[in-house]
């Protein structure tokens, strides 16, 4: 009988079977298909990290928040005699200044809490304060030295969450010791770096400018400066910041943390990491940063001067994940074009469908990847996860190659790549380096086994005519 005309169905299905040009095409439209579960992978693995960073802000809330210590501060309050339309009347204003020299020395002990399955970096730190006032100028504040109320001085120290303080704060200004209370009073108007006038520490101090009589503090008159001292024992989330008040300003920390990152306008002079932790210097002087050592009433924004260090992870899970998820278009790629040379250079044919579910697998290992490391960590995830896909291709491979060689061929590429890719996500600064070279060196390979392969001359595979008997 008479052959029956192909459908349109059949007359695809067989240029894709047998048409180069149709191949190339179908592989790359199916790429791109696939890069929408891809897409959808990387959403999951930002929703996972906002729910971590969720879960870091409850830690905080327990806890206390990321450190930023500005002060000691001293403000001393005077008051002008000024004359307008209903008369005389008198306006108090508060000069504020900054300590000659201030030194602190750090200690930080990090922990790690979890809340759920998720880790958060928290510290305790006992930080040794120490420094000198020099004398009080109020020359270029007023004219009245008289209505200078030296006896309603205030230390203040900002601390941007009490919650962190471990004890009583003993505070000695010139061998005189105050006990410092909580909150800074709001009539100061002191702008205390991202702290606002409640967040901090403050006490009451006198001070006798001229004899010490009827007052706890006399200036030196050999030095004419005023000496002070304290211990805050505190702790923090994730960041230790200070700012430089100081018109000398010295700070040094240390911490069994190994993966410290320097942070803020100021980076350390000097420092070291080892496998034991960090040892870092800082030091800052007056004409590093933009505000003056005194001044009236709140006119400085001092927390754009601040410094010191985080508590980094240098790759965490979600981060591993996120970059791990960056390749899956390369896999997808190399996968392909792997089969493809399999259909060219061995005469076997591949459905649309099988790169389909190939592809599909290649994209759950994400999931997997994601869902188990949060569990049992990014790298014995990323070793089980690959062991399963590539255990599930290698046995597909087998089915639809029918041949054990080239099945043992395509598992010895999975492992290859998901090795490689393992090795460039534990890489920082080389990961690009190292990524760059092995894509020349795939791109080699396909050149050498394209190189015999008479693109112009692939002959089809003979269709066979059913006819009736």
């Amino acid at each position: 009988m008479e052959q029956q005309p192909e459908t349109t169905f059949e007359k695809i299905n067989h240029a894709i079977k047998n048409s180069v040009s149709v191949k190339l095409l179908s592989i790359g439209l199916l790429i791109a298909i696939l890069l929408i579960p891809n897409a959808m992978i990387k959403s999951l693995i930002r929703e996972r990290q906002s729910n971590q960073e969720f879960a870091a802000q409850e830690v905080w809330k327990k806890w206390a928040a990321p450190l930023e210590l500005t002060g000691p501060i001293i403000s001393i309050p005077f008051e002008k005699e000024l004359s307008g339309e209903k008369g005389a009347y008198t306006v108090r204003s508060y000069a504020h200044f900054l300590p000659e020299e201030l030194k602190i020395d750090g200690d930080i002990a990090p922990e790690t809490r979890k809340r759920g399955i998720y880790e958060v970096i928290v510290y305790s730190t006992s930080l040794k304060i120490a420094g000198s006032f020099s004398e009080f100028d109020f020359s270029e504040f007023t004219d009245q030295p008289e209505n200078i109320l030296w006896n309603e001085a205030t230390i203040s120290m900002g601390i941007p969450d009490l919650r962190g303080i471990q004890s009583n704060i003993k505070f000695s200004l010139h061998k005189e010791e105050y006990n410092m209370e909580p909150g800074i009073p709001a009539y100061i108007n002191l702008d205390l770096g991202q702290t606002t006038s409640e967040y901090g520490v403050s006490s009451p101090v006198s001070i006798d400018k001229q004899s010490g009589v009827n007052a706890r503090i006399n200036i030196d008159p050999s030095r004419s400066t005023i000496a002070f001292n304290t211990t805050l024992d505190i702790r923090g989330t994730k960041e230790l910041l200070f700012n430089p008040v100081g018109k000398s300003t010295k700070i040094a920390l240390k911490s069994s943390w190994q993966h410290p990152s320097f942070t803020g306008q100021f980076l350390p002079d000097d420092y070291a990491i080892d496998e034991n932790g960090f040892t870092s210097e800082w030091s800052v002087f007056d004409l590093n940063r933009n505000y003056p050592q005194s001044w009236v009433n709140r006119t400085h924004g001092i927390e754009e001067s601040s410094f010191g260090v985080n508590l980094f992870q240098p790759v965490d899970n979600y981060q591993q994940n996120t970059r791990s998820a960056k390749y899956a278009v390369l896999i997808l790629f190399l996968t392909f074009i792997t089969f493809f040379f399999i259909e060219i250079l061995n005469k076997k044919k591949i459905h649309p469908i099988q790169y389909i579910l190939v592809g599909l697998a290649l994209s759950i290992f994400y999931t997997l990847l994601l869902s188990l490391s949060e569990v049992v960590g990014f790298t014995t995830a990323y070793i089980i996860a690959a062991i399963i896909i590539i255990g599930m291709l290698s046995v597909y491979s087998a089915s639809i190659l029918q041949s054990k060689k080239l099945a043992l061929t395509m598992a010895g590429f999975f492992s290859l790549i998901y090795t490689f890719i393992y090795v460039i996500l534990q890489m920082e600064d080389f990961a690009l380096l190292v990524g760059s070279f092995g894509l020349l060196v795939v791109l080699g390979i396909c050149m050498h086994l394209s190189r015999k392969v008479d693109w112009y001359n692939i002959k089809p595979t003979k269709r066979i005519a059913h006819e009736s008997l």
